[in-house]
């Protein structure tokens, strides 16, 4: 008797990506904006929950603290703008999906404000191209 352990590990993955893509699908589709409190954030576009959760905001990208392409006096003044405005507060966010390194990919609102769109229209943070798709409000901001 022949037990072919690759046929039921294959059924087993194509079971996870099942799961994954509906999960992101409930997520960005049926889920509306949930409360969260927000405990603090890292940078201008990267906030912790007090659960945990790592979320990356949608479609903007801010400063760099470090890297190649760091400017930390930029980055450090939109972290401290955006954890004044967040830290330790309620706010709704709007789960879309999970980037490559795990975090939430969201957009978050504090007092029905986008705290992206606010971000970008205060010159804080500019629209990303690439995943601008994924926000409503941003197609507004690209030049064509």
């Amino acid at each position: 008797m022949k037990i072919n352990i690759f046929k039921n590990s294959n059924k087993n993955l194509l079971k996870i990506l099942l799961v994954y893509l509906l999960s992101n699908l409930y997520f960005s589709v049926f889920a509306g904006p949930q409360k969260i409190f927000i405990k603090s954030c890292y940078d201008g576009d990267t906030c912790t929950s007090i659960s945990g959760e790592k979320i990356r905001l949608a479609c903007i990208d801010t400063p760099e603290i470090r890297g190649k392409r760091a400017e930390p006096e930029k980055a450090l003044y939109v972290r401290d703008y955006l954890n004044n405005l967040i830290s330790g507060k309620e706010i709704k966010i709007r789960r879309i999906t999970y980037d490559r390194y795990g975090r939430t990919v969201a957009e978050l609102y504090k007092d029905k404000k986008n705290l992206q769109k606010h971000l970008v229209d205060l010159g804080l943070a500019k629209v990303y191209k690439k995943y601008a798709y994924q926000c409503k409000w941003s197609k507004n901001y690209l030049i064509k």
